[in-house]
């Protein structure tokens, strides 16, 4: 084994040792359109937008996070049949996706592939460098196509993404009018549903019901370390940069 190869080898398991005990924000897409009317009073009823999810734990378990946002900004949690607005809920990850991904040369070299390989290196966006980067459960966002490899190649390396949405939708319960279409995804090495879909909440109602017609880039810090303050989400708008 050539000592290029050896130190590769053993850089890139000790890189996911040292992302696996830290904690990383959590970046999804959101697009939402709205005629949300100010709380006054309103009733809300969550559902599955699949019947069969309906009377299930887990999705009783995402539809109460979903209730508690919408209690905290002044609705009211109210019974089916009998709520002024109707909430329908869906999400899911897929099955996966393999990126091979390729170094090449030796020393400095750009490799092609939107999140790189396993090891030490440094990725660059459109608007340049961003800083070490180790192997990471959470792959944000969808514009960031450039890697850095310091240790030469050619490498070829591959890994495991999965995409996850959550779709929430909004009508009131009078006339079926539609007042909320929300879509919010995201990338990620986890499939793991009670992972991802409360970051999707979370991220969905960040801002919300924000401006009808906006897609935009919402960060979801980690949670804070003992005795600091939580730093709050943050939004940016994908179609300015």
């Amino acid at each position: 084994m050539s000592l290029r190869r050896k130190i590769i080898t053993f850089i890139a398991p000790a890189a996911l040792l040292l992302a696996g005990g830290c904690a990383e924000s959590f970046k999804a897409d959101v697009a939402r359109f709205q005629m949300m009317p100010p709380p006054d009073g309103q009733t809300f009823f969550v559902q599955a937008s699949d019947p069969r999810l309906q009377g299930g734990i887990e999705f009783q378990t995402y539809a109460e996070l979903v209730s508690s946002r919408l209690t905290a900004l002044g609705y009211h949690q109210g019974e089916p049949g009998h709520a002024s607005l109707v909430v329908t809920m869906n999400y899911n990850v897929d099955n996966g996706h393999t990126e091979v991904v390729t170094t090449p040369g030796v020393g400095p070299a750009w490799g092609w592939g939107p999140y790189g390989n396993w090891g030490v290196g440094y990725r660059r966006g459109f608007g340049g460098l961003r800083g070490p980067v180790y192997g990471r459960g959470f792959y944000y966002g969808w514009d960031d196509p450039f890697w850095y490899s310091p240790f030469g190649g050619p490498e070829i390396n591959s890994y495991t993404y999965f995409i996850s949405h959550l779709d929430l939708k909004i009508r009131r319960a009078a006339d079926g009018q539609t007042l909320f279409e929300g879509k919010a995804r995201a990338r990620s090495t986890d499939q793991s549903l009670p992972h991802i879909v409360p970051n999707l909440v979370d991220a969905m109602f960040t801002g919300f019901p924000g401006r009808s017609g906006e897609d935009v880039q919402i960060t979801i810090p980690p949670p804070p370390k003992a005795g600091q303050p939580a730093q709050p989400a943050t939004i940016r708008d994908r179609k300015r940069g």
